[in-house]
């Protein structure tokens, strides 16, 4: 650990009225009580939507959801963003599975690596929420990392030193990682590394490759927050710089952001719904379950360009 924010922790509850919402961490994180997902009431959205600008990351127990039922709690954030794996279950295109089977020896699973979802997307998503449905009885957790604590725990040089910088973002280096080390198989990432076979890639991989830059300082567009918009997985570069210049920064930032003490982690149950906010932090998936079934179903919330 670099350091420890002593001051800078503020992951305190608000006074709620509808919902009840327990820290999980002190750096981020919330287990929010007294709500049935299926039937949420305008009311209680209003605190559960506080409550994850406030917490980060914001996660209920014991929710039984059809993927209809996924659907509509999600809308009610904003309309469905574009996936960059998948093209979503029979009959519900916006409902992904994130399903890695028992007898699958893949060296790396769907979400492994720190990152924020698809930043290499012109409009990245917002919002990820995401949903269990049989969990291994070990393994498999999910840790998120508070990249806004991250970036008011920096010292005012360095931050003044960042801003204005431009990071860009490509799915370059998590593809040629799947082609290396996942298996052939109908998944999300099962399906990246069949590039593998292709002679010619699709128009719409070109399109992730290539990327988009965005802010490395980006800020909030409902609560103002400032956050550091950086991850080990698809940040490959800074707009301007040469690759040996910009590798250092980008290290330090990842390393800065992970540290333990901007964590916060969860250990899934089945009928768990995590939601989080792809502005505010990063996280990464575990592939420590060999020999287990691990299944989940995600949506994404569509998200504005970063500013």
């Amino acid at each position: 650990m670099r350091l420890h924010p002593t001051g800078k922790f503020d992951n305190h509850v608000s006074n709620y009225q509808h919902i009840q919402a327990l820290p999980l961490a002190a750096a981020m994180g919330a287990e929010i009580r007294g709500v049935d997902l299926a039937s949420i009431n305008d009311a209680q959205f209003a605190e559960v939507q506080h409550a994850l600008f406030r917490h980060k990351m914001i996660y209920f127990r014991q929710q039984t959801l059809t993927h209809e039922q996924h659907e509509a709690f999600s809308l009610r954030f904003g309309p469905f963003a574009e996936d960059a794996y998948t093209s979503g279950v029979p009959g519900h295109r916006n409902v992904h599975p994130l399903i890695k089977e028992a007898d699958d020896k893949s060296k790396m699973v769907f979400g492994e690596g720190w990152h924020t979802d698809s930043p290499f997307l012109p409009e990245p998503p917002a919002i990820t929420a995401l949903y269990s449905v049989e969990i291994p009885p070990f393994g498999g957790d999910t840790i998120w990392a508070n990249s806004a604590l991250a970036y008011a725990s920096l010292s005012d040089t360095y931050r003044q030193m960042i801003q204005g910088l431009k990071v860009h973002f490509s799915i370059r280096e998590v593809m040629k990682a799947a082609q290396e080390s996942v298996e052939l198989r109908d998944s999300p990432i099962g399906q990246l590394a069949a590039s593998r076979q292709s002679t010619q890639l699709s128009e719409s991989l070109i399109r992730k490759i290539n990327g988009n830059t965005h802010p490395l300082v980006r800020t909030h567009p409902v609560t103002g927050e400032k956050a550091l918009y950086v991850d080990g997985a698809y940040a490959i570069g800074i707009e301007g710089m040469e690759p040996e210049e910009s590798a250092p920064l980008l290290a330090f930032l990842v390393e800065h952001i992970i540290q333990h003490a901007f964590t916060c982690r969860l250990r899934w149950e089945p009928k768990t719904l995590a939601i989080w906010d792809n502005r505010l932090c990063i996280h990464q998936a575990f592939n420590d379950y060999f020999g287990y079934r691990r299944e989940l179903y995600r949506t994404t919330v569509a998200g504005e360009k970063p500013r």
